[in-house]
């Protein structure tokens, strides 16, 4: 098992090893990998070495490392979009061939905080209808989310009916949502959304904030979506100017 020595530096080889033995099989998805001893041993490289590679792999969410039990294969994203691409989280799970539903938490209508004011400038806003959902995939929590729309856009009795908040906006505002501005961000822990989505401690979820917009430019809903980093990957795609 060991590596094949190249003029790359020593631990971009462990981790293309590393990588390689995934990919074919030899480390199932949620296995442990061997403890660090035993790992650079059959590798035939230093534990400093291994543990540059295993930093690096981690940060690539291709391995995960639990403090005090081992070293763990992370499960491959099941959802994968581009973020400069706006879709519904429901059409996410939907074209990944799976169903989406939601299940309501609350809908309540909360005076606009300071924050709020500022996110839906130059609109002006008082009171907010607060929504707070689990989205599911084939019935597994994968996405808690928290929107806010100014209140009297949408009618607060129709909100817990609707999967798609997109569809509820655009038939009775008459206007499409036609972009986001969007901000991404790892959350470490949060003890009652890591509750409610069943994830474990040392597991990272992706926060995404976005303020969505109509194609005159009215901001009509803010949303806070927290995606399990398990089961969700975002890319975009970047061009030399």
């Amino acid at each position: 098992m060991s590596i094949k020595t190249d003029s790359r530096h020593l631990y971009l080889q462990v981790i293309d090893k590393i990588k390689e033995d995934i990919n074919n099989g030899e480390y199932a998805e949620g296995e442990k990998l061997p403890s660090e001893f035993q790992l650079s041993k059959e590798l035939g490289v230093s534990r400093a070495t291994l543990r540059e590679a295993l930093r690096v792999l981690e940060e690539e969410n291709v391995i995960i490392r639990r403090h005090g039990v081992g070293t763990f294969v992370n499960p491959k994203p099941v959802f994968s979009s581009g973020i400069e691409i706006l879709s519904s989280v429901t059409s996410m799970i939907e074209e990944s061939g799976k169903k989406a539903a939601s299940q309501f938490l609350s809908t309540e209508i909360m005076e606009a905080t300071a924050e709020d004011k500022k996110n839906f400038a130059p609109k002006k806003v008082s009171h907010l209808i607060s929504v707070e959902r689990v989205r599911t995939a084939d019935s597994e929590p994968v996405v808690f989310c928290i929107d806010k729309i100014p209140e009297g856009i949408v009618p607060l009795s129709l909100i817990p009916r609707t999967d798609s908040l997109f569809d509820l906006l655009e038939k009775h505002l008459k206007k499409k949502v036609s972009y986001a501005i969007s901000y991404i961000e790892p959350i470490s822990y949060h003890d009652r959304i890591y509750d409610i989505l069943h994830c474990s401690a040392d597991q990272a979820l992706l926060l995404l904030n976005q303020m969505h917009y109509t194609e005159d430019d009215e901001p009509v809903l803010y949303s806070s979506n927290y995606f399990r980093s398990d089961m969700f990957r975002f890319h975009v795609l970047r061009k030399r100017v």
